[in-house]
């Protein structure tokens, strides 16, 4: 089953793909000019590794974060089975392992390593493989 989760933030969307086993890998995020664009270039992602689910990051500590997330998700064209996972600290504990590696944060590989946290989260909570 070919996985992928989206880190939704309100510049850019991080990416990541697990196309086997539980390799996780992080992809180019996504930078967000508007609400439409963005969700178009997440579908184009979807059909283009034909994903079979989607995990989205969904942040329990902020109420208004969950509601754009929830609405973002609506605009999208899912055919797919989605799930929302848990988030807290996944761009933290990203930009920990980015540390002294990365000048500038705003090119979306933080948003990326967060995806694929919040990936390597979601298998490790269900056992997929």
């Amino acid at each position: 089953m070919k996985l992928a989760a989206i880190d939704i933030g309100l510049k850019r969307i991080g990416l990541a793909i697990c196309l086997a086993s539980d390799i996780v890998t992080p992809q180019t995020a996504i930078l967000r000019k508007n609400r439409n664009q963005a969700a178009n270039d997440v579908n184009k992602f979807i059909k283009e590794w034909e994903i079979d689910k989607l995990i989205i990051g969904l942040p329990s500590a902020s109420e208004d974060m969950q509601k754009r997330i929830q609405h973002f998700t609506k605009l999208l064209e899912l055919d797919i089975p989605y799930e929302f996972q848990e988030e807290n600290m996944s761009s933290i504990e990203a930009e920990d392992l980015m540390k002294g590696t990365i000048k500038y944060k705003r090119d979306g590989r933080v948003d990326s390593l967060a995806a694929k946290i919040i990936l390597e989260r979601f298998l490790a909570k269900n056992k997929y493989s």
